[in-house]
């Protein structure tokens, strides 16, 4: 059966993935904040856990259709505000009331954490796929965009954050964690069409 697919250039895709890549970017320099040195491992893993599924949840909602389009933007800000401020809370209790950690830079890029913050930076990009199942676009080319993109976006955050992270290592975690917290604001108030950007 022929596909009547949108013609959306690539400058367009790339312009929404670097819009989708935006709150992985801010977490990434969080993730550098807390470290003492640069790590590439931290980077990479970082730049492969939101790449991942910066890709993954448009993928899910274009098989998931129109249908649920308003139950997924109806819940979506929601989720992404109350991960992002558990895990930002618990950043700036660590910092504040937490013990010195040896293995920090491991202890960041636990399984858990970075699941939560993965689903939590790229759940929003799940409408973006219901919206590229309505005008048709070509999936798979634009997921490997919107998934390379923001893995390029977290590993140069990664690498931003330390920079600042390693002259204000003191304060950092706690900078780290109340950014994570206004991110889900934004994310929540956007939403909400209290504030737009």
């Amino acid at each position: 059966m022929p596909h009547n697919y949108s013609e959306m250039s690539f400058i367009e895709l790339l312009l929404i993935a670097i819009g989708l890549s935006m709150d992985a970017f801010s977490v990434s320099i969080c993730k550098g904040l807390t470290t003492k040195r640069f790590s590439w491992r931290m980077a990479l893993v970082c730049g492969l856990w939101f790449g991942f599924f910066q890709a993954l949840m448009p993928t899910i909602g274009y098989f998931l259709g129109a249908q649920f389009q308003e139950m997924i933007e109806a819940y979506d800000h929601w989720i992404a505000f109350g991960l992002l401020f558990l895990i930002g809370a618990n950043m700036i209790r660590e910092a504040i009331w937490g013990k010195e950690e040896e293995g920090k830079e491991n202890g960041a890029l636990d399984f858990k954490t970075m699941l939560l913050l993965a689903i939590a930076t790229s759940i929003d990009a799940l409408a973006v796929g219901v919206s590229f199942a309505c005008i048709q676009v070509k999936l798979w080319s634009s997921v490997v965009v919107i998934g390379f993109t923001t893995f390029l976006f977290s590993v140069l955050g990664v690498k931003i954050g330390n920079v600042f992270g390693s002259k204000y290592e003191k304060s950092a975690g706690i900078i780290g964690g109340i950014i994570l917290i206004l991110i889900g604001l934004k994310i929540l108030l956007e939403h909400l069409g209290i504030i737009s950007f």
